[in-house]
């Protein structure tokens, strides 16, 4: 059981990566319209649960290079739990006991929820998590770099030529500093069954959100999470709200710095809200 609110904020760095690309946009990193880099919560979200994979935790929402059930979608994860399988047997399914075993089955969604309506299922069951978490957004406005590539080898076309299909772009961000603000509500907390020990994995995550999380847009070490703080308040409903506990994270550039290009290029304080965070040194 969760018997209080917890708030938190991790600070990521970006080194000649792409954090978040925008598939609309070429893949080029996402940035807001004042300039300023973003990251998904849906992204944030996904390195999440790829981590409690990792931890050895249940996961419903899996991605298909990373699937550890032989389930090939959500539907046929869904009927082959023997059961959430009884409970959806009949006519008329009890939608409270279908979210009850659902959370209990898998950690991602009793902490960020989960819609269960199936093409061909009569049941549509909604499940509010008590996880929420904004897009990361960036302290400075990126610059983004576009670099011309080819490829050594014709997908199609004729071999002694250069198909259209060798050349491509990619796109980085060359240095970004990205903050994530995030809550855990007691009262959703208390419907799903997310507990104190739901929230330290999580916390456990957010601290290692890009391991094994490398790719040609995210090389090894181009992603990195530098800070993490975690404030627990002492009851359900505090004073201080998670709006004022985020603002009280304070980073500007440090004086004579007008273009960062790492995290000690910043100066970060904590104001006094009256609630003190753990604050967690990663570099």
């Amino acid at each position: 059981m969760l018997d209080h609110k917890i708030d938190f904020t991790v600070l990521v760095t970006a080194t000649n990566a792409n954090p978040n690309g925008d598939p609309l946009n070429g893949n080029r990193p996402r940035e807001s319209i004042m300039g300023f880099g973003e990251i998904s919560d849906v992204c944030i979200k996904r390195k999440i649960r790829n981590r409690l994979q990792d931890m050895g935790e249940k996961v419903f929402v899996q991605s298909n290079d990373r699937c550890d059930d032989g389930c090939g979608s959500l539907a046929e994860r869904v009927s082959c739990n023997s059961v959430l399988k009884e409970i959806n047997k009949g006519k008329s399914t009890n939608q409270d006991d279908f979210a009850k075993a659902a959370c209990a089955e898998w950690i991602d969604v009793r902490s960020f929820g989960q819609v269960f309506a199936f093409k061909g299922d009569s049941v549509s069951v909604g499940v509010r998590g008590p996880v929420s978490i904004r897009q990361a957004i960036s302290v400075s406005p990126v610059d983004i770099i576009s670099m011309q590539i080819t490829k050594s080898v014709n997908s199609e076309g004729n071999k002694n030529e250069k198909a259209s299909d060798t050349m491509g772009m990619k796109h980085r961000v060359a240095f970004g500093l990205y903050v994530i603000n995030g809550s855990i509500n007691c009262q959703l907390a208390d419907k799903t069954g997310f507990s104190a020990d739901d929230a330290q994995k999580i916390k456990e995550a957010l601290t290692t959100l890009f391991e094994n999380d490398a790719s040609s847009a995210r090389p090894e070490g181009s992603m990195e999470v530098c800070r993490v703080y975690w404030w627990e308040h002492d009851c359900r409903t505090p004073k201080v709200s998670s709006a004022k506990i985020h603002r009280s994270v304070k980073i500007k550039l440090k004086d004579g710095v007008k273009q960062p290009a790492c995290f000690d290029d910043y100066d970060i304080t904590v104001e006094d809200t009256g609630v003190k965070p753990e604050v967690i040194e990663l570099v």
